[in-house]
């Protein structure tokens, strides 16, 4: 089974324990889980396996990279056809700059989120790569003037 349905609690807490710290050892997972290493490992191979744990990653500061400057970027398409959506799609995968990419609904089709070292960076971005994809009709930048929240945590629960 690959749905929600197929976690207990046990799975539950490895997977909220997994993401405040996925250097976690096997042998810290399960003291914290209560069992033993060896089906803690298989539990979380099993989640692993079954998609629920999609990659361990590292969460770089921004900051210390000299990302000073966040952006929000809607962005509206010329046209709706498959092809540009397409397009368009295919070239945000291909651009490191773009952190994150939604298909939205409302006045624009999808939002961006930029991270630039400052606005002049940010304005270089803007002319020369997001300019230069053909199949954007126009965009509305949003600058972030504060993070108040900055999770990668998924809400993990029992559906109830």
């Amino acid at each position: 089974m690959t749905n929600q349905e197929s976690l207990d609690e046990t799975d539950i807490k490895i997977l909220k324990l997994l993401q405040q710290n996925s250097h976690m050892t096997v042998k810290e997972l399960a003291a914290r889980v209560h069992l033993s290493t060896s089906p803690t490992f298989e539990r979380q191979k099993r989640l692993e396996r079954e998609g629920y744990i999609k990659r361990y990653t590292a969460v770089v500061d921004h900051h210390k990279m000299g990302h000073n400057v966040i952006v929000l970027c809607n962005i509206r398409l010329k046209q709706h056809t498959h092809d540009l959506i397409q397009q368009f799609m295919d070239t945000v995968q291909s651009i490191d700059r773009i952190t994150e990419c939604y298909n939205t609904t409302g006045d624009y089709d999808f939002q961006i989120k930029v991270y630039a070292h400052d606005m002049k960076d940010y304005q270089d971005f803007m002319l020369n790569t997001l300019g230069n994809i053909d199949c954007i009709g126009s965009l509305h930048s949003i600058i972030v003037i504060g993070e108040i929240k900055d999770s990668h945590y998924i809400p993990v629960s029992k559906k109830r």
